[in-house]
């Protein structure tokens, strides 16, 4: 029996919760899918069960206030025609549809390959910070912290309050364009404050700009780590590499619809509409700018969708000043062109199908690297070595094809038997 929504909300973090709550304000009847057991989404991990304490509280009692039907541990894999989603929950198939959906699905880590990053414990900043969460012990673990972007001080912070000893932040931006970004955030108190509290709970913490990791050791699991700092490299003991290069949109899912993409992210209007008139999206797939930025778009997404054209028009000011600032992350923590240098012939890209670097520079594009080296096809599906062969060899992915998302084969022979679409694609 399929479900059937005025407007369906794809992603449950800042942006998809905004993005429902002021619909359903608006009185549509709205979905909200989501593929973690709670909505939050990575930024709001783990502040399900504190509500009136956190940032995601009042979201998540409009959310519920509103009658917004909520889908967690639920993916949408598949869109057999416009207007239906195919989803798997936790043991059945479900059929969405909808008038409109709004697009929030947010954005992962960036890896960059070197020489040992497919140790055990080197592992994605983020992804680190989401096991602590969920219960992984860091107390006395030395933890070093590196990549680039906020995201990096953000984790520390995280894992120093819960036990982790911090050994180094190592931030591959450069003092100058640093500067840039900390004069850019006069104009915005409240992420002062954010700065200024960071700065106390990571008082005595060596923050280190120009520098980056170039080689992780270990026989077992990581015992170390070399990185280069001022020219020179030295060498680390530590337990964890916490690593993130910092973030790249999850536009699989608006392509697979048929939006437009431009330049690594989905093009929208004033009103967050995608090149297709009933869909539209919000927060990282349409620009790297944090939660404030996720929010103010979700929340014109929604009203949008919803038909309330000139409330959405009121929050275009605070959305522009939201983008000005994720202008300023993009210029401030761009990657340097030394991280190209990294991988070594042998060092692995694809750790899904265990393919080197050597290999896959015999190739000029992602599909032929593909055809023959099969980067990019194991679980994964290039959602890690997608976003390097673009750094490393100006690569672009060109095609999207279902399943978007390993499903199970009893899903897709379901999807062959009632829509005639070949289940054994992608």
């Amino acid at each position: 029996m399929p479900l059937r929504f005025e407007i369906l909300v794809i992603g449950g973090g800042p942006a998809g919760m905004a993005a429902g709550v002021r619909a359903a304000e608006c009185g549509a009847h709205v979905g909200i899918v989501d593929d973690n057991a709670k909505l939050g989404g990575q930024i709001w991990r783990g502040q399900s069960d504190q509500q009136g304490k956190s940032e995601m509280a009042p979201w998540a009692d409009r959310l519920q206030a509103a009658g917004v039907t909520k889908l967690c541990g639920v993916r949408v894999f598949h869109q057999p025609e416009a207007g239906v989603l195919l989803a798997e929950g936790t043991d059945d198939l479900i059929e969405l549809r909808y008038e409109k959906v709004v697009l929030a699905t947010g954005a992962r880590e960036r890896f960059l390959p070197f020489p040992g990053w497919t140790l055990p414990n080197v592992m994605g900043a983020g992804g680190l910070q989401a096991m602590v969460k969920s219960g992984l012990p860091i107390r006395g673990k030395r933890v070093l912290v590196a990549g680039t972007g906020p995201l990096l001080l953000a984790v520390a912070a995280y894992l120093r309050t819960h036990g982790a000893e911090i050994s180094m932040i190592c931030e591959q931006a450069s003092w100058a364009n640093l500067a840039v970004f900390g004069l850019s955030l006069a104009s915005q108190p409240r992420k002062v404050m954010q700065a200024i509290q960071l700065k106390r709970e990571l008082a005595g913490v060596p923050f280190v700009p120009n520098s980056w990791p170039v080689a992780a050791h270990g026989q077992r699991a990581l015992e170390k780590v070399t990185i280069a700092r001022r020219g020179k490299t030295e060498t680390l003991p530590c337990d964890y590499l916490a690593c993130g290069f910092h973030l790249v949109p999850n536009v699989e899912l608006p392509l697979l619809l048929g939006c437009q993409v431009r330049n690594g992210f989905v093009t929208v209007d004033e009103f967050q509409r995608t090149s297709l008139p009933d869909v539209f999206c919000a927060g990282e797939p349409t620009g790297i700018g944090g939660v404030e930025s996720a929010l103010v778009e979700g929340q014109i997404a929604g009203l949008a969708a919803a038909h309330r054209t000139a409330e959405a028009q009121e929050l275009f000011r605070e959305r522009e000043k939201a983008r000005h600032f994720a202008r300023v992350l993009d210029q401030t923590f761009r990657l340097r062109p030394e991280l190209r240098t990294l991988p070594r012939p042998e060092t692995i890209v694809c750790r899904c199908e265990d393919v080197p670097y050597s290999r896959l520079r015999q190739h000029t594009s992602w599909r032929a690297g593909k055809l023959q080296s099969r980067c990019g096809m194991g679980p994964c599906q290039g959602r890690i070595c997608g976003p390097a062969t673009q750094f490393l060899l100006s690569w672009d992915p060109d095609s999207v094809r279902p399943p978007v998302f390993p499903a199970r084969v009893a899903s897709l022979a379901t999807v062959t038997q009632h829509s005639g679409v070949p289940g054994a694609q992608g």
